[in-house]
C-alpha cells in the first residue's frame, strides 16, 4: 500500500507509455511546453468536463470530473465522464433503485493510435474505481475527437498487468528523481518538449562525453 504523499498522477500513464523520458521530464523535472496538440487536447477536456457535474437519462446517469484514486497502486486522478448503466450488475447508488455498472469514459483528441497508450491510462481508472467501489468493471471507452467517436476497450488481464508493471517502473524512476536517457523516435517531432529535451542532440552521446570532448577541446 502507498501512502498519498507518495502517489503518482494517474495521466502520467500515458506520458510513460509513448516515452519515458517524456514522463520524467514531466512528472520528476516539472518542464512543460505547450504545442497545438497540448492546446487542443486541453479544449476538448474541457468542454468534457462543462455543464452539470451529474446528469441522469432514464437508466444512464453521467457524472464529470470524478476523482479517483488507488493506494495498491500508487496513483490518483480523475475521470473524465464516468457513466452508470442500471442493470444487473454494477453498484447501489445512494437514493437510485437496482445496480448500476461503471463504464469510464476518456476524451483524446485526434485519432486512436498504433500504441494502447490512451488504453493503459483508462484502464488505470477503472483499476481505481474496482477500489473504490468493491465492483469489477470489464469495459471503457475512448472519445476520438478528430473522429468523434468512441473506440471500446476490453480491460483484459494483459492490459491491467501492464498497467501494474509500468507504474512500478514509474514509482522506481520518481523515487530515485532518475530521468531516462532519450531513445530518438519519429514521435519526437510531435513532442511539445522537444525543445527541452533535444532528442537529435542527445541521442547521438551521453552527457559525460559532450563534456569529456568539450574540455578536450579547449587544451
Amino acid at each position: 500500500m502507498y501512502n498519498e504523499d507518495d502517489f503518482l498522477q494517474l495521466s502520467g500513464l500515458q506520458h510513460f507509455k509513448f516515452c519515458h523520458r517524456q514522463w520524467a521530464l514531466i512528472h520528476i523535472e516539472d518542464q512543460w511546453a505547450e504545442n497545438y496538440r497540448t492546446v487542443d487536447g486541453a479544449i476538448l477536456h474541457e468542454n468534457a468536463h462543462d455543464g452539470i457535474r451529474t446528469e441522469s437519462r432514464g437508466d444512464l446517469l453521467i457524472t464529470r470530473d470524478m476523482r479517483v484514486f488507488s493506494r495498491t497502486l500508487g496513483v490518483s486522478g480523475a475521470c473524465d465522464v464516468l457513466e452508470f448503466c442500471r442493470g444487473g450488475t454494477g453498484v447501489p447508488l445512494t437514493g437510485r433503485e437496482g445496480l448500476w455498472q461503471p463504464f469510464p469514459v476518456e476524451y483524446k483528441r485526434g485519432r486512436p493510435k498504433e500504441h494502447d497508450a490512451d488504453a493503459l491510462q483508462l484502464c488505470g481508472q477503472a483499476m481505481c474505481l474496482e477500489e473504490m467501489l468493491c465492483c469489477e468493471i470489464p469495459a471503457g471507452a475512448i472519445y476520438y475527437g478528430e473522429i468523434r467517436h468512441r473506440k471500446e476497450v476490453a480491460f483484459t488481464p494483459e492490459l491491467r498487468q501492464e498497467v501494474r508493471t509500468l507504474l512500478e517502473e514509474m514509482h522506481s524512476l520518481y523515487d530515485r528523481g532518475h530521468t531516462p536517457r532519450v531513445k530518438p523516435t519519429k514521435g519526437c517531432n510531435a513532442c511539445s518538449l522537444k525543445e527541452l529535451c533535444l532528442p537529435k542532440l542527445m541521442g547521438r552521446r551521453s552527457v559525460s562525453a559532450y563534456l569529456r570532448q568539450a574540455m578536450e577541446d579547449t587544451r
